[in-house]
């Protein structure tokens, strides 16, 4: 690089006035590159912030990655619902809610030569999480079959259509 050439100053986006001046006289840290003033934002002048707002269509749903979702969000589901049938199953057997219901039924049902019905037993914890992982199962099968099914039929009426219409804004 030469000694004596000036420092690159980029394009600007506005012309500068005549002389490389504004009203006459230079700024303080106002420098003139060949006749061309770099320009300097008015002060008290307030910006206000923009909104970039983008129309965007969904025209296609994709069923394979459909379906690796559902069937996440379903296994998360299936598994938030066996540890609720657990805790509800635990916090009514430590109220006694199965010892005197279990009681009342087995008054109703028994007679004098057996005890009638046991509740208790009927609705111990093992065999309530089994029932309850068994729903689990068939929520995960089900929800991933329609949902994948659902993208499917998406994609067909968006082929008529065009497809759903977002409306995306980001703030700057």
């Amino acid at each position: 690089m030469q000694q004596g050439t000036q420092p690159y100053h980029p394009p600007q986006a506005y012309p500068s006035p005549p002389g490389g001046t504004q009203g006459g006289q230079q700024r303080p840290g106002q420098q003139t590159a060949a006749g061309a003033a770099v320009r300097r934002p008015r002060t008290g002048a307030t910006t206000q912030p923009r909104t970039r707002k983008a129309r965007l269509r969904v025209a296609k749903a994709d069923p394979w990655s459909v379906m690796k979702v559902s069937f996440l969000l379903s296994i998360a589901l299936g598994i938030c619902t066996i540890v609720a049938a657990a805790v509800l199953w635990m916090v009514m057997d430590a109220m006694g809610v199965f010892s005197t219901v279990g009681g009342t039924i087995s008054e109703a049902t028994g007679s004098n030569e057996s005890n009638g019905f046991d509740l208790q037993s009927f609705l111990s914890l093992p065999r309530v999480l089994l029932f309850t992982s068994v729903i689990a199962v068939i929520d995960v099968v089900l929800a991933t079959a329609l949902a994948t099914l659902g993208a499917f039929i998406y994609n067909l009426s968006a082929g008529f259509v065009g497809g759903v219409e977002l409306t995306l804004a980001e703030d700057e």
